[in-house]
């Protein structure tokens, strides 16, 4: 059975993107994972639990999905970041071209770097919002 190479780049595109829907982790291990499977079930238990307690805040209701939505985060960076060897080591061990990661990747580091630390810090003030002054403001 031969398999296609995993690109690296297009693997923390998938994590960086749509990795709250498991599309990492189908695009790396396929159809039968677990993970991608839980992955992907964050968003339709965020939406039955905002549906179930209408009025909750959102992070409350959709922390599921924005929990999901860090992990794969920090999935897309870990990819991005390993280097090509072990990369090749790990997902195409039986393919004798070697990766050759580029500026695309770097670019796309620095966006997701950027978007994580943004997407933590809305999570970290929300939470203390919600925790000390009861949600007053928003």
């Amino acid at each position: 059975m031969t398999t296609s190479p995993k690109n690296k780049t297009l693997a923390s595109l998938l994590a960086i993107t749509l990795g709250s829907l498991g599309a990492h982790r189908f695009y790396l291990h396929g159809w039968r994972d677990k993970l991608g499977w839980l992955h992907f079930s964050s968003l339709p238990l965020s939406a039955l639990i905002a549906s179930i307690f209408f009025g909750w805040p959102g992070l409350l209701s959709y922390g599921l999905l924005i929990l999901s939505f860090l992990i794969a985060l920090l999935c897309g960076l870990v990819f991005g970041l390993t280097a090509d060897e072990k990369w090749d080591a790990q997902y195409n061990p039986s393919i004798p071209e070697y990766s050759d990661s580029g500026w695309p990747l770097a670019l796309l580091l620095v966006l997701a770097t950027g978007v994580g630390a943004i997407a933590l810090i809305g999570v970290l003030a929300r939470s203390f919002d919600l925790l000390y002054t009861g949600g007053a403001y928003g």
